[in-house]
């Protein structure tokens, strides 16, 4: 791929691979390209060119949304006649496995002076990876909008979902810089468009733009800031990155690309952009006007994240190139495209946490329906008696993993990647007297389970096998549990609430009991489970997970996205002893309200589709070029609404 090709190059490179669907049939950017997509997403479908938009810009989506096309976007070679799913993996991990012996030359000891004459090449090698001033004319200002010509709408921006607070720029590559150190971030925050010169930026607490907002404020400044759309595909990736603070992005970027990211000044900032951009926003920020309202929007999270206030963007330039190609992403209930750029995220990044950390870690997987900040699941190779619980609070302190809810450590024999495995180790190995740890601290701002905004209850369980210094109580025998005794026909004399349950795993040999219940009482669902647990069906039972609402429980995947995302760990899970004397950990994973749970925050629904959209892309489908009719997800999802707003009419 050219230096300064843009994305069309990569549009042409997926082409070639058979991973991409050109769609001529005129689209709206309003719902109907979001309904399309993500039929086709959850499919597991190709990434998407829609060439008549409305605009004179096509939209590309889609392009990340598989380990092939990940792959592919970090620049690695595949061969698209032998190329499998396992085979997707370890491309991803050959990353890895170059930034490891990197590390590993840059961090060992150098004992002579021979030694050190010959890290030179290797230091010549990093130096190549940082970021150079492009001569000459830049593409990405091949065409210039400024003054009463910048028009936003002039862009083909998505409306992804009903109850959108307006239309989203979802693929933004955020540029800003410090005031005073001159430190560049380069970061992807959603961008609401209020009117077509001005957006709010979705800087969330814990980001580094945002505390480039506060140092601009301090000293009453403007603050330039160049929105990036395009270019090399790898831009996109390092914008969610999740480096240390004060680490340039763009070496990252060079390091994945063998070469550096081509820098050119914007014309109407002094901020610096990628040459090979397909479309820049330039504009700024001025800490001095308050606060502009933003959102909802439909989340990663499968939840419209809620309205709240942010800082106001004006635009001052719009420059693109003669072909430019405008990206987009969809988030919404997971699968979605986005989990393949955390998936690459989790492979890059093992290396250093390992190298610079935590040494005893073997791998990590940050499950994709857990949202990746809802989960981390890591094996260790274990050598002291609480390692496992060392390890849990460790990443607790590892930057973005600051936000992880749980963590789950096992033993490296357990392959972290395999659930299944890892809820057996689990039940196996996890001593509910002395193998869970609650803790406290800062969650995602996008978490709405937890009672304050960004702060909340965490829990770490040791999976891992106990050393005898660690078996501090003897050993619990539980009986083998009788599935036919716990089916939703069985329980229902004599607790009538429960609708759904799901026992393969209990089928599996792994004690954990799935069910779904009609909420009707104050704290019903901690108090249906306390009574679940006194039980004698449940007698066997390690694991009590409940779930509320009509939606079948049957997907675990599904039950795994609400139960992660519907919990505050240290609130809605109690350790209930029995008649017996075992142990049972109850989970309360349904939804919380003021009425029944005294839960102060409003609680969002899940992001759906409109029924008129449904419809019209129903009807549109063959044209589209896409195969048969994909039914809409938001069908079987729907079952979870509770009115058609951003909040649950209930809350």
């Amino acid at each position: 791929m050219s230096k300064l090709a843009g994305l069309r190059a990569f549009v042409e490179k997926l082409e070639a691979h058979g991973e991409l669907r050109r769609i001529r049939t005129p689209v709206s950017p309003i719902l109907e390209i979001s309904e399309i997509t993500d039929r086709v997403v959850k499919a597991g479908g190709p990434a998407l060119l829609f060439e008549e938009t409305g605009t004179a810009f096509p939209v590309l989506i889609n392009a990340y949304g598989s380990e092939r096309r990940m792959a592919l976007a970090l620049g690695l070679s595949i061969d698209h006649n032998s190329y499998s799913h396992s085979q997707g993996a370890s491309l991803l991990d050959a990353v890895s496995a170059r930034m490891e012996a990197l590390f590993g030359k840059l961090l060992s000891p150098k004992a002579s002076l021979l030694e050190k004459l010959q890290m030179l090449p290797t230091l010549a090698q990093v130096a190549g990876y940082l970021p150079k001033r492009h001569r000459g004319k830049a593409p990405c200002q091949e065409v210039v909008y400024t003054g009463d010509a910048v028009n936003l709408y002039q862009l083909p921006i998505l409306q992804c979902w009903p109850a959108d607070g307006g239309r989203y720029i979802t693929l933004p590559v955020i540029h800003t810089y410090h005031p005073q150190t001159r430190q560049r971030n380069v970061g992807m925050y959603r961008v609401q468009v209020l009117d077509e010169k001005t957006t709010a930026i979705h800087w969330q607490l814990h980001k580094v733009s945002r505390r480039h907002y506060e140092a601009w404020k301090s000293i009453g400044q403007k603050m330039p800031v160049a929105i990036v759309l395009g270019g090399d595909p790898v831009y996109a990736y390092v914008a969610t990155a999740p480096l240390p603070e004060g680490v340039d992005e763009y070496i990252l970027a060079g390091f994945l690309r063998g070469r550096p990211v081509p820098l050119v000044p914007c014309l109407t900032q002094p901020i610096e952009v990628p040459a090979d951009a397909d479309i820049v926003i330039e504009g700024y920020v001025d800490p001095n006007e308050p606060l502009v309202l933003e959102g909802p929007f439909g989340d990663h999270t499968g939840y419209y994240s809620l309205p709240d206030y942010y800082p106001a963007f004006h635009v001052t330039a719009i420059t693109h190139r003669k072909d430019a190609i405008y990206p987009a992403t969809l988030v919404g209930i997971p699968p979605q495209e986005d989990a393949w750029i955390g998936k690459a995220t989790e492979r890059i990044f093992l290396t250093p946490i390992r190298l610079t950390m935590m040494p005893e870690i073997h791998d990590m997987d940050l499950p994709i329906h857990g949202v990746f900040h809802n989960m981390a699941i890591v094996s260790i190779e274990k050598t002291y008696p609480g390692q496992g619980l060392k390890v849990a609070h460790a990443l607790w302190g590892a930057g973005q993993l600051m936000l992880t809810k749980i963590v789950v450590v096992v033993d490296k024999s357990v392959s972290v990647h395999d659930y299944e495995a890892v809820a057996r180790a689990a039940c196996a190995h996890v001593d509910l007297r002395t193998d869970i740890v609650y803790s406290q601290g800062p969650l995602d701002v996008l978490d709405h389970a937890c009672s304050q905004m960004a702060f909340g209850g965490k829990l770490a369980i040791d999976a891992t096998p106990k050393s005898p210094e660690e078996r501090l109580f003897p050993p619990l025998s539980y009986p083998e549990p009788i599935p036919n005794l716990l089916t939703a026909e069985s329980l229902r004399p004599d607790f009538p609430e429960i609708l759904h349950v799901n026992l393969r795993l209990l089928e599996r040999g792994i004690p954990i009991w799935i069910g779904s219940f009609r909420k009707t009482q104050k704290y019903h669902g901690r108090r249906l489970g306390e009574k679940l647990a006194h039980h004698p069906a449940f007698r066997g039972v390690k694991v009590i997970l409940l779930l509320d609402g009509e939606m079948p429980v049957d997907d675990l995947g599904d039950v795994f996205w609400r139960f992660t995302s519907n919990v505050d760990m240290r609130r809605d899970t109690v350790v209930v002893t029995d008649e017996a004397g075992l142990l049972h950990l109850v989970v309360d994973a349904s939804v919380k309200s003021l009425a029944l749970d005294d839960f102060q925050r409003p609680w969002p629904n899940v992001t759906v589709m409109d029924e008129a959209t449904i419809q019209k892309v129903d009807e549109k489908w063959p044209t589209y070029g896409l195969g048969p009719l994909l039914t809409s997800p938001s069908r079987k999802y729907r079952l979870l609404m509770q009115g058609e707003g951003a909040v649950l009419s209930a809350s």
